[in-house]
């Protein structure tokens, strides 16, 4: 579909990366916290414009490796298909600690989201190993493929968000008041993690 390797896959990989707790996740319901459903929903919006540009400096360098060094790219993928069963393993192990503080401030909830999303090293490591996961060498319509991908993202992105600023709004305290519950998805995402990536490795 659209040059991606598998579609169906590609969502449900976003789907778990968005899953994943993270700053990103802290920024959403740390603005919802402060700015109601307005201010979660700037939030969102900051990660997506956040996420379309780390996207798409991504994509100027896949595009490089497609076009000049397809055995690169080859090798690009199967180091993507390591990082995320490392990352994975990584999740699976870490012990209980500190969430980050972020330092949320009224009516910045756009930029400051924004900016959370593209100083962040590991969204940066991430978009790079992501893409050429999905990108089929032989079948990649160029831009329409990533066109298509990022605008896949930003769309989950935008309904996980939602979702998240809601739930945020109305469960708040409940939420707060068990930290087990993101603990325990940080658990099992990591265990799908390791499986993803070890299936990618394999299916090369």
């Amino acid at each position: 579909m659209f040059g991606i390797a598998d579609y169906g896959a590609f969502v449900a990989a976003i789907v778990l990366f968005l899953l994943i707790p993270g700053p990103g996740n802290l920024a959403l319901i740390t603005s919802t916290s402060k700015g109601g459903i307005r201010g979660g929903l700037a939030a969102t919006m900051g990660m997506i414009a956040g996420d379309q540009v780390l996207m798409w400096a991504a994509v100027a360098g896949v595009a490089t490796l497609l076009a000049t060094y397809p055995a690169a790219f080859n090798a690009v993928q199967w180091l993507g298909a390591a990082y995320l069963a490392w990352l994975g393993f990584k999740m699976v192990t870490a012990k209980p600690g500190a969430q980050p503080i972020l330092n949320i401030e009224p009516r910045h909830y756009f930029k400051q989201a924004g900016l959370i999303t593209l100083l962040n090293p590991k969204a940066i490591v991430f978009y790079m190993a992501f893409f050429p996961l999905f990108v089929d060498p032989a079948r990649h319509q160029g831009m329409l493929t990533f066109g298509v991908m990022a605008a896949t993202i930003a769309a989950l992105t935008f309904a996980y968000g939602l979702i998240v600023v809601l739930l945020t709004h109305r469960l708040a305290e409940r939420m707060r008041a068990n930290p087990r519950i993101s603990r325990t998805l940080e658990k099992l995402a990591g265990v799908f993690l390791v499986g993803f990536g070890i299936k990618l490795a394999i299916s090369k």
